[in-house]
């Protein structure tokens, strides 16, 4: 083996051996990946250009409040049909009258009886009857009121049955004033014309049926 030169990789430090000396070419400060580059060799990204916020934006980056935008709109618009309304389809006269009037009269003790039957429009037609009667139920939880309106005058009844004093409210005009007998039971001699409503007074509780135009 005299005389020979060993190239195979050992402790002797030939050719073979390792550079035992960090290589630093290509490498970043401290041995590490160049700038810009991740160990792994994958390339950083640089920093993103600034962008303007869009408009209405909140400056922490959070999606823009429109409640209130939207309540501006909402109240700038209803405002500019109430005015369109009031150009092009004005109230008549008459009508807002009956209905001031109408509130004037209202008690604020007062249970409002609902309608929940009315033949003009819940019943079917009966052949034969040109100019039936028309037949109105009122509704409390804890009064029920029929009437029945002809061309002679008004026919009613109270459930559950009992004494009650009774005005037929009918805007400017005075009301007419009935008595309900101890079985409920009532009349009137003339039919409501225009609007109108029954106002009840039974014992301590007063109720008040919904307007309907006779």
């Amino acid at each position: 083996m005299n005389g020979t030169h060993d190239d195979r990789p050992g402790r002797g430090g030939g050719p073979g051996d390792p550079d035992p000396r960090p290589r630093t070419g290509g490498k970043g400060p401290g041995g590490g990946a160049p700038d810009g580059e991740r160990p792994d060799g994958t390339r950083r990204r640089g920093p993103l250009p600034h962008r303007e916020p869009p408009a209405g934006a909140r400056a922490d980056g959070a999606p823009p409040d429109r409640g209130t935008t939207d309540d501006a709109d909402d109240a700038l618009l209803e405002e500019e049909l109430r005015r369109a309304a009031a150009v092009l389809d004005p109230v008549p006269a008459a009508l807002r009258r009956v209905a001031v009037e109408a509130y004037a009269l209202r008690d604020l003790d007062a249970r409002i009886a609902e309608l929940t039957f009315d033949s003009l429009v819940d019943a079917l037609p009966v052949r034969g009857q040109a100019d039936p009667p028309r037949m109105l139920t009122f509704r409390t939880d804890a009064v029920t009121v029929d009437v029945e309106v002809t061309s002679d005058g008004l026919i009613g009844q109270l459930l559950p049955p009992g004494p009650a004093r009774i005005e037929v409210l009918s805007g400017p005009r005075a009301p007419v004033r009935l008595t309900a007998d101890d079985l409920g039971r009532f009349t009137g001699g003339a039919p409501p014309s225009g609007p109108f409503a029954l106002r009840l007074r039974t014992g301590g509780e007063v109720v008040v049926t919904e307007w309907l135009r006779a």
